[in-house]
């Protein structure tokens, strides 16, 4: 995992295959969401930025109140849409 964090574009394709699995499962969009806001909890709350493109998302999620953290949760959802 650790070298998946490493690279923005890593993380992203690891984002879209684990989208990807969980459309073919049948998790509907709403439940990626809300999963996608989870993972950014723990992410915030666990995970040291390891590159540029993750210490900027950090800094909005941590400025961000729940609405936009939602917000950037499901962005980061459509983003990795992109990859698959």
């Amino acid at each position: 995992m650790s070298n998946v964090l490493n690279n923005f574009d890593s993380w992203k394709g690891f984002l879209g295959d684990r989208l990807s699995a969980a459309k073919k499962l049948g998790i509907d969009e709403q439940s990626i969401d809300k999963l996608a806001y989870e993972i950014g909890q723990f992410l915030d709350e666990r995970i040291d930025p390891k590159n540029e493109e993750q210490r900027v998302l950090k800094e909005l999620w941590d400025v961000g109140d729940e609405s936009d953290r939602k917000t950037m949760a499901h962005l980061m959802v459509k983003l990795a849409e992109q990859q698959t």
